[in-house]
C-alpha cells in the first residue's frame, strides 16, 4: 500500500509541475525565450533525436559524455577504493592522504579545471580527470570510514578461528564494508555527473553538457530544457542501475 501511495504522488508532483508549466508558458506574461512551451520543447526533443545537434547525432552526444563519465568513475574506483581501505588500516596513511583529499573535495571543479587544462590540455584527459577529482573523494572517504565501523568481534572471531590476514581481508572486512562502499560509489556518479558540464563547457564539441552551453549562448532555450531533461534522467537511470546491482549483489546491507 505505501509503495503504490508513493507511486500516485510521484505521478501527482509531475503532473502539477507540468500544468503549471503549461499555464506559465502559455500565460504570455513570461518571454518564450525564457520559459519555452511543453509542446515546443517535445518538438525540439524529436527534431534532435532525428538530426541531432551542430551536425552530430544526438545520441553520440549522450554517448560521449557517459564515455568520459565512465573512463573517470572506472580509475575513481581502481584507485579510490583500496587507498580508502589502506587508509582506515592505518591512521598515519590516513593523515597523509585524507588531509589531502578533505582539501580537494569541497573546491568547485572550475577552481582546479584551469590548472588541469594547463596540465593537461584541452582534449579528453583534463575533461576525465576533472570528473575523476569529482568521483574520488566520495569513494575514498566511504571506504576510508567503513573500515573503521567493521566490528572489531568479527575480526577477533575470525582470528580465533586461525584465518589469515588475506583471509580476515577478503571474507570479513570487504563484504562488511561493501555497503558503505557502494554508498559512496553512488553518491560519486551523481557528483561527477553534475560536473559534466563543467567538464564539457571548454573547448569540447560534443556531450550533453557542451550542447546544453551552446545552446544558451544562441538562447535556444528549448535545446537546454530537451538536454536538462535528458541528463536528469540519465542520471535516474544511472543510480537505478547501480540501486540494482547494489540489491543484487550486496543483498545483505543493512542486516
Amino acid at each position: 500500500m505505501k509503495s503504490k501511495l508513493s507511486l500516485i504522488l510521484t505521478w501527482l508532483t509531475w503532473i502539477v509541475v507540468i500544468v503549471l508549466w503549461l499555464i506559465l508558458s502559455h500565460a504570455g506574461e513570461i518571454n518564450p525565450t525564457k520559459l519555452p512551451s511543453p509542446e515546443n520543447v517535445i518538438k525540439q526533443a524529436a527534431n534532435l533525436f532525428l538530426y541531432g545537434y551542430n551536425g552530430i547525432p544526438f545520441w553520440s552526444h549522450i554517448g560521449i559524455s557517459l564515455m568520459r563519465l565512465g573512463i573517470a568513475i572506472a580509475i575513481a574506483l581502481l584507485t579510490a577504493i583500496p587507498l580508502g581501505l589502506l587508509c582506515g588500516y592505518f591512521p598515519k596513511l590516513q593523515a597523509v592522504i585524507g588531509s589531502v583529499v578533505n582539501f580537494i573535495k569541497p573546491l568547485p571543479p572550475l577552481a582546479y579545471y584551469t590548472l588541469l587544462i594547463i596540465w593537461l590540455g584541452i582534449d579528453e584527459a583534463s575533461k576525465i580527470a576533472l570528473l575523476f577529482i569529482a568521483a574520488f573523494a566520495p569513494v575514498f572517504v566511504s571506504s576510508a570510514s567503513a573500515v573503521s565501523r567493521v566490528n572489531s568481534t568479527y575480526i577477533l572471531s575470525a582470528k580465533s578461528f586461525g584465518a589469515t590476514t588475506y583471509q580476515i581481508f577478503f571474507k570479513v572486512i570487504l563484504p562488511a564494508t561493501l555497503p558503505e562502499i557502494f554508498v559512496g560509489i553512488r553518491t560519486a556518479v551523481a557528483v561527477a555527473y553534475t560536473t559534466l558540464v563543467s567538464a564539457e563547457m571548454i573547448a569540447a564539441t560534443a556531450g550533453i553538457g557542451w550542447m546544453v552551453l551552446d545552446a544558451y549562448k544562441y538562447l535556444k532555450t528549448d535545446v537546454v530544457f530537451v538536454g536538462i531533461v535528458v541528463m536528469g534522467l540519465t542520471g535516474m537511470a544511472l543510480d537505478a542501475i547501480l540501486r540494482g546491482i547494489e540489491k543484487r549483489f550486496i543483498f545483505w546491507g543493512g542486516k
